[in-house]
């Protein structure tokens, strides 16, 4: 099966609509005071819900619009571009599609009807441990049953992002035994203000426009209505969709990377030195054409793995290749803007030094460049043992 692709004639009059609602809805001033905020104005994120864009890739049961990965990809890709933000409408579409998958009749109907009012899950995600971040098997959060049928949850989780903007925090622990041996997890949604939780937030150096920070357990009751999916299955539930959030995450890297390249094409353009633009000076024009490259292969690479799984293919070979050069070489693009805007790009003026913080954390978060590496150097040499 060969790839290629082909943007349709939906997926070209869904882009042309997003760009028309962005018009109506945000600018750059108002991106640079929900930066200062840490959050987005609800009535936007609602607005963005019922526009549909909100909607795309949920099931139809649910008032969602059926479509293919690829098209949700374009979408996340263009309101990075747009933006040059790491707008979380982006991202709230997983969280939303992890309960319409995993969640029973109940939370679904919770979580659908605050999402549809609010443009937001009511939920943060608290996956992430001090001591567990790719290495899920060290958790050391659990919820244990006493003599008497009663379960309490109790450990630390970090990098909770929206998480003093939630209601409810979606908490992954280990059943029972919080031993590194232990692969039995389950997941739980927890109201905020239930006795034993507390949040702390952390201050982050980029992508302010979401607060995150520490999720503290203490004894935290919990019961059968609050299980998410399937008892002990939590661990195989986070894995199944976590390829697909490397795309989206790549996917708000390129596009945020595409809005870094034109602002700086333009300004070498704009600036003069020495009485002509600073575009035909050599130096600029060779950071501009590697910036392109850069956008373009991870463009491709992001294209080919929605097309993969589109088609059914295995990614996880190819998802990590993507995430390991995607989040490089658009942060690279990022920080050679900065440079091309020199001094101007190092203040709030511009938003080039904004977009190189932002890619800067998503080297870390859906998986550092470093695991990328562990994930896809035990994959390559058996790709080509047989060969």
């Amino acid at each position: 099966m060969a790839y290629s692709y082909t943007l349709t004639e939906e997926q070209e009059l869904l882009l042309q609509s997003l760009r028309e609602w962005y018009a109506q809805n945000l600018d750059e001033q108002k991106i640079k005071g929900y930066y200062e905020a840490e959050g987005v104005a609800e009535d936007v994120q609602k607005s963005y819900v019922d526009a549909g864009f909100g909607m795309i890739g949920l099931p139809e049961s649910v008032g969602g619009t059926e479509a293919d990965k690829l098209t949700q990809i374009l979408v996340v890709e263009e309101l990075g571009r747009l933006a040059g933000a790491m707008l979380p409408m982006a991202g709230n579409i997983l969280a939303v599609h992890d309960i319409t998958e995993f969640g029973n009749e109940a939370q679904i109907k919770m979580v659908m009807e605050y999402y549809k009012e609010h443009g937001k899950p009511p939920f943060s995600l608290a996956f992430s441990e001090p001591g567990a971040g790719s290495d899920n098997m060290n958790m050391s959060a659990v919820v244990t049953t006493d003599a008497n049928g009663k379960m309490t949850l109790s450990g630390q989780k970090t990098w909770v992002s929206g998480g003093a903007k939630s209601d409810y925090s979606l908490v992954i622990a280990k059943d029972d035994d919080p031993s590194r041996s232990n692969n039995k997890m389950s997941w739980w949604l927890i109201p905020m203000d239930r006795e034993g939780v507390q949040f702390q937030p952390l201050e982050k150096i980029g992508n302010k426009i979401s607060q995150f920070g520490d999720l503290f357990l203490d004894n935290v009751v919990v019961t059968e209505d609050d299980l998410i999916g399937e008892r002990g299955k939590g661990f195989l539930q986070l894995m199944k969709n976590f390829e697909f959030e490397r795309l989206v995450t790549v996917a708000m890297v390129v596009g945020e990377a595409q809005a870094a390249l034109e602002d700086a094409a333009k300004y070498s353009l704009q600036r003069h030195t020495f009485e002509k633009p600073i575009a035909s000076y050599q130096l600029i024009m060779e950071k501009l054409t590697d910036m392109e490259i850069a956008v373009w292969n991870s463009r491709n690479m992001l294209y080919e793995c929605a097309w993969r799984m589109d088609n059914g293919l295995d990614i996880r070979l190819q998802s990590s290749l993507l995430k390991r050069y995607g989040a490089m070489a658009c942060h690279k693009v990022a920080d050679e803007a900065v440079q091309i805007f020199a001094g101007l790009g190092f203040t709030t003026e511009t938003r080039v030094g904004r977009i190189m913080l932002d890619l800067r954390g998503l080297r870390i978060g859906a998986g550092t460049d470093e695991i990328m590496v562990y994930i896809a150097g035990r994959m390559i040499p058996k790709k080509y043992a047989n060969a």
